[in-house]
């Protein structure tokens, strides 16, 4: 536990800065997201310490767990009754790398739907059923990624409570 109210400030900023860098992961897949949410809750309560820090922790830690969970759960279920194998997703991921560099930004989702759409065509051999599945695929994983970014700014309401109650009580 550090005794520095300015040690404090600094901790608990950076741990915020590092929420905003999740919450970019979990729309941007190609950053980590909930995980680094709830590794810097973990630092942040570790080094600030006392009960609302950990409080916070055990809520983000469920929080993440549930969100993770159910994205992955409710995304692979969808695509496995659309019957779309997950290779096609990764090459769509690569794809969105490849087009972040080539179209910064905007690249990134450009290149993950032309990606999936490529691979989708390939592997049923028709355009028209590649563009049903991709849209499929996208849809799913937009589902996904909505409930596990939700549960993540629940995540970030339960940080800054317990920053203001850590701070306030103090």
């Amino acid at each position: 536990m550090v005794d520095s109210l300015t040690v404090q400030i600094i901790i608990t900023v950076l741990a915020g800065l590092a929420y905003a860098v999740g919450l970019t992961g979990i729309i941007v897949p190609v950053l980590p997201g909930t995980i680094t949410i709830v590794i810097a809750t973990l630092i942040w309560a570790i080094l600030i310490g006392g009960w609302p820090a950990w409080i916070a922790f055990g809520i983000v830690l469920l929080l993440g767990a549930a969100g993770m969970t159910a994205s992955y759960v409710l995304t692979g279920r969808r695509l496995h009754a659309a019957e779309v194998p997950m290779w096609p997703v990764y090459v769509a991921i690569a794809a969105a790398v490849v087009g972040f560099f080539v179209i910064p930004f905007l690249g990134l989702p450009i290149g993950f739907l032309a990606g999936l759409y490529v691979a989708e065509s390939l592997r049923l051999k028709d355009w028209r059923k590649g563009l049903d599945n991709a849209w499929i695929a996208l849809k799913a994983l937009g589902t996904g990624i909505l409930i596990e970014f939700s549960l993540a700014v629940l995540s970030t309401f339960t940080f800054a409570i317990a920053v203001i109650v850590h701070f306030v009580t103090a």
